[in-house]
């Protein structure tokens, strides 16, 4: 399985880099890094996260980061990272 990251979670994870770098950009790196790391978890565990309500015909996913959330989708031939967001947003 191949792991696909659509642009609005490429520039989620910029924009969350962002804020956070503003105020400190040693936590920025970190929570990206750490973001980075649960998208490869999946590669390996897919269905670690719970599944999402309201999405029929496609298998979308949440799982929750320390304060973050990705949504995520699993396809047949690959694993599409959707979203990333701060668990506060009002998603």
């Amino acid at each position: 399985m191949t792991v696909r990251w659509t642009p609005e979670a490429v520039d989620d994870l910029a924009r969350l880099h962002d804020f956070l770098a503003a105020h400190n950009p040693q936590l920025a790196l970190r929570v990206v890094a750490t973001l980075r790391n649960a998208v490869r978890q999946l590669f390996v565990h897919p269905r670690l996260g719970s599944a999402v309500p309201g999405f029929e015909g496609h298998e979308v996913r949440r799982l929750v980061i320390r304060d973050y959330e990705l949504r995520y989708e699993i396809a047949r031939e690959a694993l599409y990272i959707l979203r990333f967001f701060h668990t506060r947003e009002d998603r």
